[in-house]
């Protein structure tokens, strides 16, 4: 908002009084009435930005439900109530490491360009460059960055390493992210005022490398290191599926990270009053907000349904996991670019990604790598890819939009090669400090034999070894490990060996009930 100011002097000579005292006392008095609306102008101004604000950071908040779900359908149901313990974990435990410790090392200004170095335990808040609506919003971003790599290392991880790394991916590894690209002192923002990489900063608006390729990238180490689950491969290294047990809650929670990515990616403006005056008095950060909703809409969807028409292609049927997915991959990918390019652009981002994260799945298979979510193919690779695709698309006039005039933009929008050479960049300083930190957490919980449980903890399922019980009544009916010993539905023959028409319908024994 512009600044509205009057000076009596200034006033008091348009007033065409002959009594220069009658000209004065009108002065001050329209002029304090005026200042007293110009007050409370920039306080509405103030209260309108932080509601947007904090809205924002219910929705990404809520993202955390999104994400309970989505692991919870997608592992097996004998380890629903680790996974989900996991995911309570990390907002409590990354709440805590956060506040202390998180928030000074990611925007702790003024500070160098690789640390921050102040606010710790939000001392000195609110100031006038920030305040608690921020700090609530950030707070939202790392947990989601901790619950991308949970469920990459589901369903064979000690309780002790989630607290571990949890806390040391949201107080020190990510928030060192998250300062070098987003922080204004970062060596890589784009928000730096001057000595910019390549003359052009790393665009990564709301985070494709930021946080999807963090989580990711941490869990695909913690995978690595890990191992895959027992009998994810046999013994010729041929993939076996592990299916979840719950399609509805791997849709629910879809569904859920849907809603949240308008809180994630539109929310990231920070502000939403903001007039561009270009001489369009509808246009403002208002609109560019409504257009980057929309770009985060279309590569989710593109992405979508070239997911399922692709995987129909290649493995003969409609497959809803691989869709939900494809669409995740489709929202991580935009994620970077999604305030600096055109909606066209996001049909093609998110139909990259789709194949993209086909591709990687398969080359997983080949390596016998196991991620139960997808998580490190999902929001690494097409978190990278997002990167790439900023780099190519960027619009010139949104460049300008969200940063500053002049500025270079998408190297195919004819913006040159600077901002893709930022972008590269970035990846590489992403893939090398999550790799070096988080990759020698995992290493050395190893050793310390407190990152992965026994294998006769694995086979019976964690719920039960470590949580003191099933989620459920049942259990996996075609897992043949860790039955319980108490009540579970079992299928029930008829007595003259025939099987009746309702046991065809419903194989899975529910006839008995």
């Amino acid at each position: 908002m512009a600044t509205l100011s009057c000076q009596p002097s200034d006033l008091a000579t348009l007033l065409g009084s002959t009594s220069t005292a009658n000209s004065s006392a009108v002065a001050d008095y329209l002029c304090s009435r005026f200042n007293t609306v110009a007050a409370t102008l920039t306080s509405t101004s103030y209260a309108l930005d932080n509601t947007y604000l904090l809205f924002s950071a219910y929705l990404v908040f809520a993202m955390q439900l999104g994400f309970a779900m989505l692991c919870a359908g997608s592992v097996r149901a004998k380890n629903t109530m680790n996974i989900m313990l996991t995911n309570v974990l990390d907002a409590a435990a990354g709440g805590l490491s956060y506040y202390l410790f998180g928030f000074a090392f990611a925007f702790g200004a003024p500070s160098n360009s690789f640390i921050g170095r102040h606010f710790f335990g939000l001392s000195h808040f609110p100031n006038p460059s920030t305040d608690y609506s921020f700090f609530l919003y950030q707070w939202a971003f790392a947990i989601a960055a901790a619950g991308i790599t949970s469920g990459s290392i589901a369903e064979r991880t000690q309780f002790v390493a989630y607290l571990i790394y949890s806390t040391v991916l949201t107080g020190f590894v990510y928030p060192t992210v998250s300062h070098w690209f987003w922080s204004a002192d970062g060596w890589a923002s784009a928000a730096r005022p001057s000595n910019l990489l390549f003359n052009s900063g790393a665009i990564d608006f709301a985070g494709s490398g930021v946080v999807h390729m963090v989580g990711g990238i941490a869990g695909l180490w913690g995978a690595l290191i890990e191992g895959p689950r027992i009998g994810r491969f046999d013994r010729s290294g041929r993939s076996v599926a592990l299916r979840g047990h719950s399609a509805s809650l791997v849709v629910l929670g879809s569904f859920l990270l849907w809603f949240g990515w308008y809180g994630f990616n539109p929310g990231s403006f920070l502000t939403i009053s903001k007039s561009y005056n270009d001489g369009r008095p509808y246009y403002g950060q208002w609109s560019a907000i409504g257009r980057t909703g929309v770009t985060t809409t279309l590569a989710g969807c593109t992405a979508a349904l070239t997911t399922l028409f692709s995987k129909r292609l290649l493995v003969g049927h409609w497959n809803v996991i691989d869709v939900c997915n494809g669409l995740l991959g489709g929202f991580a990918a935009i994620t970077a670019g999604c305030a600096v390019v055109d909606p066209w652009a996001a049909v093609i981002c998110g139909f990259i990604a789709a194949w993209i994260l086909i591709g990687f799945n398969k080359l997983a298979e080949k390596c016998s790598y196991d991620d139960p979510l997808e998580a490190a193919q999902l929001h690494g690779g097409c978190g990278a890819w997002g990167l790439i695709f900023t780099g190519l698309f960027a619009r010139k006039e949104y460049v300008a939009e969200v940063y500053k005039a002049g500025r270079p933009f998408g190297l195919l929008m004819g913006g040159g090669g600077r901002l893709l050479a930022a972008q590269l960049v970035e990846i590489a300083a992403i893939v090398g400090w999550v790799s070096v930190t988080m990759g020698g957490l995992f290493y050395g919980l190893k050793k310390a034999k407190l990152l992965r449980i026994s294998r006769e903890d694995e086979m019976a399922g964690m719920d039960m070894t470590r949580h003191g019980g099933f989620a459920y009544v049942y259990n996996d009916e075609d897992d043949p490990s860790g039955k319980p010993a108490g009540f579970m539905l079992r299928r029930i023959e008829p007595a003259d060996g025939s099987p009746s028409p309702v046991d065809d319908r419903y194989p899975s024994g529910m006839a008995a009930v």
